[in-house]
């Protein structure tokens, strides 16, 4: 962890735009730290946050697990992002409700939760920063609320692949992983995963999946009317 220097907060506000109407002298206690998928941190369900996180550089996965151990990716947070789940807490004064994994290397912003509502309260651009990322996490959140909620496995798995198969037709990913990512049991994208394999649509080998029909795939991505 390191005080910020006028280097750092010029990079930051680099990443950040809105942080450049932040006057020096509100920059005094907080701080740059460097983590890794091997830091560890206490950032879990029930957290009581003293910090408020902006990601600088890098990937923080934030995600919920059931009371039944089934994991769910809520959405990811990188480089010029903040954790609208976080927020929500520091300003309602509660628990946080999820929990945190790094992805890969990253910095971390790190602003104590007295100075980040003073910021709240006294600079307009960085207020409205924190409420545009508000509106689009919860436009995308809903929309994993919907899938969830209304669309078969089958089709979020056909998404799925699709989308993160754009640049090429091989995906390093796990049937645990998959599942994690969907909110759903590793069985069942198993299951739906052979299926598809039977169909000539993917082949799918130990942690990896070769998309074959992309036809195939975007006809069992649609959702059903």
């Amino acid at each position: 962890m390191s005080a910020l220097q006028p280097e750092h907060i010029r990079r930051i506000c680099g990443v950040f735009p809105s942080f450049s109407s932040v006057s020096a002298e509100l920059w005094h206690t907080a701080e740059l730290v460097a983590v890794t998928p091997d830091t560890p941190h206490s950032v879990r369900e029930g957290h009581v946050l003293q910090h408020a996180m902006f990601i600088v550089g890098g990937s923080i996965r934030v995600y919920k697990i059931s009371s039944s151990g089934r994991e769910i990716t809520l959405y990811r947070v990188q480089g010029g992002q903040c954790c609208v789940l976080m927020m929500a807490s520091i300003m309602g004064d509660m628990e946080y409700e999820a929990s945190v994994s790094v992805e890969t290397e990253s910095e971390v912003l790190l602003i104590p939760v007295p100075l980040f509502k003073s910021w709240m309260d006294t600079v307009k651009p960085f207020r409205q920063f924190i409420y545009r990322q508000f509106v689009e996490r919860m436009t995308k959140v809903t929309a994993l609320l919907e899938q969830v909620a209304f669309q078969p496995v089958p089709c979020r798995i056909a998404a799925y692949l699709l989308r993160h198969s754009e640049h090429a037709d091989r995906l390093h990913i796990t049937h645990e992983r998959l599942a994690i990512e969907l909110g759903t049991a590793r069985e069942v994208v198993s299951r739906v995963l052979k299926d598809f394999a039977e169909k000539g649509a993917i082949a799918s080998q130990r942690g990896k999946i070769t998309i074959l029909n992309r036809s195939f795939l975007t006809a069992m991505s649609e959702p059903p009317l």
